[in-house]
């Protein structure tokens, strides 16, 4: 991590779980995090729980990615204020609450692809320009993705609805970027990180209590994973990391 000493990184949906956990790790290795997300609250949470050490070093700012305008605005300010961003954590994610066969849905599925693949491609659009303008050849780029944006797992009384097909889109984002930068002639980097069940909001309650022996990763294992896979030498990409907790069954 010795490269990523005292430069910049933003991390998306940094509010709770895995964004959450990826801002306190890469904090604690000696970077510069600026979480974003939408309950402000909760990023000031964050901060006062750090170390005080190193709470100079996280910057929170309010930021719903599924607004491109909003996004391009916390481009700017982590452009103007700590000089630009040289790694971003594409964490930000919803599970939408509603069936695709759902009367009156309309407004929960957008949500879900405004955010989970719109948001994306603009947070990732911001930073990679920012890399570019500033001529940045080391950037990293990493997607929070699932194991569900690769088959659509069968888990009784759980439906995945637009969750599912909004992964399956990142994981053909994450190839049509990796062509991009790679026609752009630049040596940035960009890996999907695919885990299994993960002990985050994001999975209701309700559905905890119904299998209390369901096996889970917690979100501290997905934040190792970030930094794993953004301190391989040069010439080493990791596309694509799977992980799952010991038991998974899909």
């Amino acid at each position: 991590m010795d490269r990523w000493l005292n430069r910049v990184a933003v991390v998306t949906g940094a509010s709770s779980g895995i964004g959450n956990a990826c801002c306190k790790d890469l904090v604690a290795k000696g970077m510069v995090v600026v979480g974003l997300a939408r309950r402000e609250e909760r990023l000031q949470e964050l901060k006062a729980s750090l170390p005080k050490d190193q709470q100079s070093r996280f910057h929170g700012r309010k930021c719903d990615v599924s607004v491109e305008q909003q996004v391009i605005e916390a481009f700017a300010w982590v452009d103007q204020t700590l000089g630009g961003a040289d790694v971003l954590i594409n964490n930000a994610g919803i599970a939408g609450k509603l069936q695709i066969t759902d009367p009156d849905n309309a407004a929960d599925l957008r949500a879900v692809l405004d955010t989970n693949v719109l948001g994306v491609s603009w947070c990732t659009r911001e930073a990679f320009l920012s890399q570019q303008r500033r001529k940045v050849n080391d950037g990293h780029v990493v997607i929070i993705n699932s194991i569900a944006g690769h088959k659509v797992p069968v888990v009784p009384g759980f439906n995945f609805k637009m969750y599912t097909a909004s992964k399956h889109a990142v994981t053909a984002l994450t190839e049509v970027l990796r062509q991009e930068f790679q026609q752009k002639k630049t040596a940035t980097k960009i890996t999907s990180i695919s885990p299994g069940a993960v002990d985050t909001e994001i999975i209701d309650d309700k559905i905890k209590e119904a299998m209390p022996d369901f096996p889970m990763l917690r979100a501290e294992n997905v934040a190792d994973a970030v930094t794993y896979c953004i301190q391989t030498p040069p010439n080493v990409q990791i596309h694509e990391l799977t992980i799952k907790p010991i038991g998974e069954t899909f």
